[in-house]
This record gives C-alpha cells, sequence and structure tokens, in this order.
C-alpha cells in the first residue's frame, strides 16, 4: 500500500523544532483568518509541543493574532482530572492559553475526569456542533512515541478501529490507564498536519514510518496521511539521524 510520507523539515535542536512549531502556528493562523474568518487547532501534548506553546505565549506576531476567531481542540487526553499533572488541557493552559486572552468558549477541551466512553461521544457532540458533520481542522499538530503511536492510537490494534466515531475511548495497557483520542478520520483531514519529533530515541521508528512498509497496527503514526492537505515533519538532527 502506498502512503503519504509528507515533507521533512530538519533542525539542530529540539529548541528550533519548537520555534518552527510555534512559528508555524501562527502563519497558519493567519492564513486560515485571512481566508475564512476563523482557525480551528488540535493540540498535541509533549515536551517539544509544550516549548513551542510557551513561545507562542511571547512571540509578538502569536499575541498579535485575533484569538477570538481562534478554536483549540486536543488531538488527545488522559483521562484525569483538568488540574492533574498528566492533563494536556493543564499544560496547554499554563503554556500559553491563559496568556494570550483566548476566550474560555474556544478552548475545547476533552473531559479526561469523566467516563471515558460518554467523554468521548460528548467530544465528538462538541467537535461536530463546532465543526460540521465533517469536522475539517486547519491544524492538526501531533508528535510520535519511540514506540510509534500518535495522539493515543497505540501499536497493538487496528487505529482504524471505530474511525467514524470521530474520537474514542481507549485504554493504554503499557500505561495502565484510559485515554481519549481522535480518531484518523479527524487528524486526515486536517488542511495542515504536523508532527514534531526530537531525540535519537525516535530515530529508528521515524525511519520505519516514514520509509518503511506500512503497518499500521505496529506504527500507527503511519495511519496519518491527509487526504487533501499537507503532512510536516518537523525534526531534530538526532532523530533525523543526520
Amino acid at each position: 500500500m502506498s502512503i503519504e510520507r509528507g515533507t521533512l523539515d530538519i533542525f539542530a535542536t529540539p529548541a528550533d523544532v519548537a520555534d518552527a512549531l510555534a512559528r508555524l502556528i501562527v502563519r497558519e493562523a493567519d492564513a486560515a483568518i485571512a481566508a475564512r474568518g476563523s482557525f480551528a487547532i488540535s493540540l498535541a501534548g509533549g515536551t517539544t509541543p509544550k516549548a513551542a506553546y510557551a513561545l507562542l505565549a511571547r512571540l509578538p506576531e502569536a499575541r498579535a493574532l485575533d484569538w477570538s476567531a481562534i478554536a483549540v481542540f486536543f488531538g488527545d487526553e488522559r483521562c484525569v482530572p483538568p488540574d492533574d499533572e498528566q492533563s494536556n488541557y493543564r499544560m496547554a493552559r499554563l503554556a500559553f492559553l491563559d496568556a494570550v486572552g483566548i476566550p474560555a468558549k474556544n478552548v475545547h477541551r476533552m473531559r479526561g475526569e469523566d467516563d471515558p466512553p460518554r467523554a468521548a461521544r460528548a467530544y465528538r457532540d462538541e467537535l461536530v456542533a463546532v465543526l460540521g458533520k465533517a469536522p475539517r481542522l486547519d491544524l492538526a499538530l501531533l508528535g510520535m512515541g519511540p514506540d510509534g503511536h500518535t495522539a493515543s492510537l497505540f501499536p497493538g490494534s487496528d487505529p482504524h478501529a471505530d474511525d467514524d466515531a470521530l474520537v474514542r475511548a481507549v485504554y493504554a495497557p503499557s500505561q495502565a490507564q484510559w485515554r481519549l483520542t481522535l480518531t484518523p478520520r479527524v487528524l486526515n483531514a486536517a488542511r495542515t498536519v504536523a508532527f514534531a519529533v526530537e531525540g535519537t530515541g525516535k530515530r529508528e521508528t521515524l525511519k520505519n514510518v516514514r520509509e518503511g512498509p506500512y503497518e499500521p497496527s505496529r506504527f500507527p503514526s503511519q495511519t496519518i496521511a491527509p487526504s487533501d492537505g499537507r503532512l510536516l515533519w518537523l525534526v531534530d538532527r538526532a532523530a533525523a539521524g543526520v
């Protein structure tokens, strides 16, 4: 099977990846607001996105954005309360959401404190209410784990399971934890999908995902192939092996 490999941009350090990611967010937001009057983004967890979000809180270009026209969603979330240290929402809120003046109603968090299947259905309903029956994000941010997982799509099962549900409750045995995740259907509908990947620990997996055979149950990141959009990989030299 042929899969979309995307564009690979290599940066010297993780800090450079974070800077590029922050500036990508600003450019995509500017362009979407100019073209359509709004911008919808899904956030990723992880160290590099966190550093990018902290930069957003300081960049004059980011602070100048019309945040009233921006809708923030989450690609996945751990099933924990919003003030828990593991919460992606908490991380994003502290890193930049509180600083940029985005209206609270524009931040659509996954309710990790609720019953997981019920929380997944509720988030699907919220996604559809804001973006329509075929929700399309302008920018979906993703990371990739050393095992090839992305969002909360983990190896060992079909990442396309319940794809039409748009949002799934997933139990991750490796972490003994329930999570909520957007499905590939939502992520692949985005106008732009951007992976941020850094570190030698992800080098072999990155090579397999981008250059190896299509094995989505082994490398769920391979399922991300936008149907009508761009796929970008922002990686540091350590992950790229150069």
